[in-house]
């Protein structure tokens, strides 16, 4: 009798870190109707044509104690109260708490808004969700729901990979006398997208972050279940006409499933690819500009590659059966930027002249002129949310902006753990968010409304993200 109430309590005391892991992926389409306006740029034009679904792709895992959820959708971002609404509906339907959810967007240039409000003038103030937004809540929550009901035992591996030549800086120092004015007249040190082959290039303002880190699931010694991806690439673009699609994020996913042995077979492989931090980077070479190609040509190149070498590097992984899982999240008080008065009084003086601004594209001043003004009808501080991920000994944080590689990078060096790395556009989407040096560079990352938080706002976040993830390497797992 002693024995058997020794072992039981023996039983009753094991750790999350002795527990064996169970994962289950699911995914959940998330494909708008046509005639839902499109965005990722100035001027939002009506779709007339899917040329591959959209999809909210769902891991979960559990410890036995506890449970994550990591989403990633397809879209440009989506405003926090979809988040909100999503992880509502998830920890009452699954018992997931809504801090443990991670949900971001990938941001492919040619979804349909679920942003909310006027276009690119978003605020944080929880507002009433369009029946888009609604839509996709509900069918992330679905996904959630899915992914609980196939979770089975697994085992979990970390990956990195090195691909530098998808991504480059797409902010550039020029000549002297080369800088074009900016929307306000002035004239910045630095230019995003300067133009492949630019004979007035000197060199890129920073560096990007060439790495995917990777978190792979499989079944006991079987057959994959999911991969969790991150890739600094903003995005690869190159869609025919109005069309919607995934970009290569969703290209990679499926070129990812088709090199798994069986996976297409119930349950499905799932590959879920979140974008890192790729606020100043992109798929364009700017040194040496390569030939125009087909639509969704490049997308699909820059997929299957990434994806065959994330593929290949799986045959290495060192596989672990238990992974504690931990989570933390904080909503922090950030200011709007603020707009200086003579700002607003170029935005009116621009607007009174709009009638006489010809033509049928965006007119990049009269553009700004109304999110500068709107921007500052903002309340002087905002919630943003940020957010640790604890599996195993990886740890994954999040910020709700298009933010710079540096950041990323700086994040991976200062984190307690070893296997780090960032995932941008999580739960809110808040505009770019340059570090205080890209602030005293200039460029459109840093033009009120485009940016739209102090320039402080992503040494608050870092400091934020490096105390949570001290937290939960030094808390004790739950028993």
């Amino acid at each position: 009798m002693r024995t058997l109430l020794i072992l039981l309590a023996t039983t009753l005391t094991l750790s999350a870190a002795d527990a064996m892991l169970r994962a289950g992926a699911a995914t959940s389409n998330i494909t708008p109707e046509l005639g839902g306006e499109v965005v990722g740029g100035f001027a939002p034009y009506p779709c007339t044509h899917i040329h591959d679904e959209l999809h909210a792709r769902c891991l979960v895992l559990d410890d036995g104690q506890t449970k994550l959820a990591l989403v990633v959708c397809d879209l440009l971002g989506l405003h926090r109260s979809v988040s909100l609404k999503a992880r509502e509906f998830i920890e009452k339907e699954t018992g997931i708490p809504s801090s443990h959810v991670l949900i971001s967007g990938t941001h492919t240039h040619s979804a349909v808004n679920a942003l909310g409000g006027p276009v690119r003038a978003y605020t944080s103030d929880l507002e009433e969700l369009t029946d888009y937004q609604a839509f996709v809540a509900r069918r992330m929550a679905d996904g959630v729901r899915r992914a609980v009901n196939l979770l089975r035992p697994a085992e979990i591996a970390w990956g990195r990979v090195d691909v530098p030549e998808h991504v480059h800086v797409r902010r550039w120092f020029l000549k002297e006398g080369s800088m074009p004015p900016n929307p306000f007249g002035k004239i910045d040190k630095v230019k995003m997208n300067p133009g492949a082959g630019n004979p007035a290039l000197i060199e890129p303002a920073g560096e990007p972050d060439p790495t995917v880190s990777f978190i792979a699931l499989r079944e006991p010694n079987g057959r994959l279940i999911s991969i969790y991806s991150a890739y600094s690439l903003h995005y690869v673009g190159g869609v025919n006409g109005a069309d919607i699609s995934a970009d290569y994020y969703g290209y990679y996913c499926e070129a990812l499933k088709r090199l798994q042995k069986g996976g297409e077979e119930y349950p499905p492989f799932v590959g879920l690819m979140a974008n890192g931090t790729s606020g100043d980077a992109n798929n364009i070479n700017f040194r040496n500009p390569q030939p125009r190609k087909a639509p969704y040509e490049q997308m699909r190149y820059v997929a299957e590659d990434v994806a065959a070498k994330v593929n290949a590097a799986v045959a290495d992984l060192k596989w672990e059966s238990s992974a504690p899982l931990d989570a933390r999240y904080r909503e922090l008080d950030v200011k709007w930027r603020i707009i200086p008065d003579e700002l607003i009084s170029w935005a009116k003086q621009t607007e009174a002249k709009a009638p006489r601004i010809q033509g049928g594209k965006a007119d990049l001043p009269l553009a700004y002129a109304g999110r500068v003004q709107r921007l500052a009808k903002a309340s002087q501080e905002t919630k943003t949310p940020v957010q640790i991920l604890r599996i195993g000994d990886i740890c994954i944080g999040t910020t709700p902006c298009e933010t710079f590689a540096e950041t990323g990078v700086e994040f991976k060096e200062r984190s307690p753990f070893e296997k780090s790395f960032m995932v941008e556009l999580a739960h809110g989407y808040y505009g770019y968010m340059p570090t205080p040096r890209h602030f005293e560079l200039g460029g459109y990352e840093t033009w009120p409304g485009t940016n739209n938080l102090e320039p402080q706002a992503s040494v608050k976040m870092m400091k934020a993200l490096l105390e949570m993830a001290a937290e939960v390497k030094t808390s004790p797992m739950p028993r």
